[in-house]
């Protein structure tokens, strides 16, 4: 690797980064090097583990690796972390029969698996572990909420963990895609087109906590939306978030040239030569490595009957073997110590995998 250029901020590459990380939306769509279909006997295998699994005293959260035994599967998960933590950044597994399963045994089955993955983190400050992905009507303007909670496009952003999972239970009747973004494909192209707004993209951000931070701390953090650390570019984004920070009179003004810079990358993400967009079938389970990639998910127009309308489960997970990252990620993910970060902090006994939210 070149040695990185310093820059007032820290450290920023100062040139375009190549490797399995730096790929684009329309190659992929060409194939399916990103898609595994679960094969008869690996949906045996996960069956039998979920069968091994049940009758404990606390459903889902008293699963672990060690009692959801996958005997083959396992070593197919360990190739699939390598992807997602040191290539490609994200993969969508299909084939899973969700009709033949209660919620409850999906919620388990996603959980098992995503413990060949890592450790589950808090969601937010309820504890939550397990999280549902729906519409509650929710107004996105409203500083408090979570746009995951909204029928309208969530914009491309990161998530507080290192892994996200996502479990489609049933999709909307209407939209409601995933699009998956390079985080360094899109640094490329910045770069490329105006590496001086590149640069600025490498300075600090404040962004807004959205009233989920710990005592003693602002409502808002300050870090730069890219960081080159250890030889890796890392992605920490939600545009809205950064906008909602302006709430705060103490916090500093976006200047014209931040503001800019984030035009520009925002109109690069929408770029559908870069971007790759999926539909999630009941089933469907996507893992992204959050460093890497930047997510978005289109607006939607749900199913007028409550059993039918469009419900994702999601896991926010840790896994033992992370990138290393930069200490002025801690403000957010509380330490920056691998296998042991991330999240929204809670005390372990408060943790919850609730199946009916």
């Amino acid at each position: 690797m070149i040695a990185p250029t310093p820059s007032s901020s820290g450290s920023w590459p100062g040139r375009i980064l190549e490797g399995p990380a730096a790929w684009r939306g329309a190659e992929l769509a060409r194939g399916e090097t990103w898609l595994h279909r679960f094969s008869s006997e690996e949906l045996a295998e996960l069956e039998r583990a979920l069968a091994g699994v049940r009758g404990l005293p606390r459903p889902v959260l008293d699963v672990t690796r060690e009692n959801f035994v996958l005997p083959t599967l396992a070593s197919t998960l360990a190739r699939v972390k390598h992807e997602l933590l040191r290539g490609r950044g994200f993969i969508l597994f299909r084939g899973l029969p969700a009709e033949r399963y209660s919620l409850t045994e999906l919620a388990t089955l996603f959980w098992g698996l995503g413990t060949h993955l890592g450790t589950a983190v808090s969601q937010n400050g309820q504890g939550h572990v397990l999280g549902h992905v729906r519409d509650l009507g929710y107004d996105a303007n409203n500083p408090s909420t979570r746009l995951y909670q909204t029928n309208q496009r969530q914009g491309y952003h990161t998530d507080s963990a290192d892994l996200v999972g996502l479990l489609c239970i049933r999709p909307a009747m209407r939209g409601g895609l995933s699009s998956l973004a390079s985080t360094v494909t899109v640094y490329n192209e910045l770069y490329r087109r105006r590496p001086d707004l590149a640069r600025v993209m490498f300075e600090p951000f404040h962004t807004d906590h959205r009233n989920e931070y710990r005592p003693g701390h602002e409502p808002y953090f300050s870090i730069p939306v890219l960081n080159f650390h250890a030889g890796e570019l890392t992605g920490i984004y939600q545009r809205r978030y950064i906008e909602s920070a302006q709430r705060f009179p103490e916090a500093p003004r976006l200047t014209a040239q931040q503001v800019e810079a984030l035009d520009l990358f925002d109109a690069l993400l929408d770029d559908p030569e870069l971007h790759l967009e999926m539909r999630l079938e009941p089933g469907d389970m996507q893992f992204i490595h959050n460093h890497q990639i930047l997510h978005d998910r289109t607006a939607f127009e749900d199913w007028p009957e409550p059993e039918r309308r469009r419900h994702l489960l999601r896991l926010w997970l840790c896994p033992p073997d992370g990138r290393p990252l930069p200490p002025i990620f801690t403000e957010r993910y509380g330490s920056v110590e691998v296998g042991r970060r991330g999240g929204v902090h809670v005390p372990p006994s408060e943790l919850k995998a609730p199946l009916d939210a």
